[in-house]
């Protein structure tokens, strides 16, 4: 019996080990593929007051959704990046006495100060370029619907307001390579904006 009892342990061992089992992996980001390189061409478009560069990959598309207002405003348009599920939203107004300059500024202000609540900051930089145009670019942290928002102006004749927006829900983690590598984009439309 004394012979046996080593094979006999052996073979408990055997049948007591099982095998490893691997625990789930926690939910990831799905990948977001954002060009090699900043690549731009001009906007252009004959009649309207605004002339910028934008990126290649994007298109420019009319807006037709004027939230409550009448369409009576053709200078509203989206830079739409479909690669990256994004749309930069461009609204514009001629400074008036029905849209006086401080009421632009007032509820440019309180369309970027709409999201505090969810917002871990909004961080205003302002901006002059070398086509006399100025603004605000509003970097906006956390799981906010809009990570950029900016205004430019030359504060006589001109107004436009622009936000980043992606048509997914909001999450600062999975959104960054796109939000890092758009920051750049947005910044080079707003350093090339100029009044006709």
């Amino acid at each position: 019996m004394r012979r046996y009892l080593p094979v006999i342990l052996f073979s408990f061992l055997l049948g007591s080990c099982r095998p490893y089992v691997f625990p789930p992996k926690p939910p990831g980001y799905f990948r977001i593929d954002t060009p090699a390189f900043h690549e731009y061409r001009v906007f252009d478009r004959p009649g309207y007051p605004y002339t910028f560069e934008y990126p290649v990959f994007a298109t420019i598309e009319n807006d037709t959704v004027f939230m409550g207002e009448k369409a009576d405003n053709p200078y509203w348009i989206n830079v739409v990046m479909p690669g990256l599920n994004a749309v930069i939203n461009i609204t514009y107004r001629a400074i008036s006495p029905q849209y006086p300059y401080a009421k632009l500024v007032e509820d440019a202000y309180g369309l970027s100060f709409f999201h505090h609540e969810k917002a871990d900051y909004i961080e205003p930089q302002g901006y002059t370029n070398m086509y006399g145009v100025s603004g605000i670019l509003y970097v906006v942290g956390g799981n906010t619907a809009s990570r950029y928002q900016f205004t430019a102006t030359d504060t006589v004749r001109n107004f436009v307001r622009g936000a980043l927006y992606f048509d997914v829900t909001p999450n600062a983690d999975s959104l960054k390579p796109a939000t890092d590598f758009l920051e750049q984009d947005i910044q080079h439309m707003l350093l090339t904006l100029k009044w006709r």
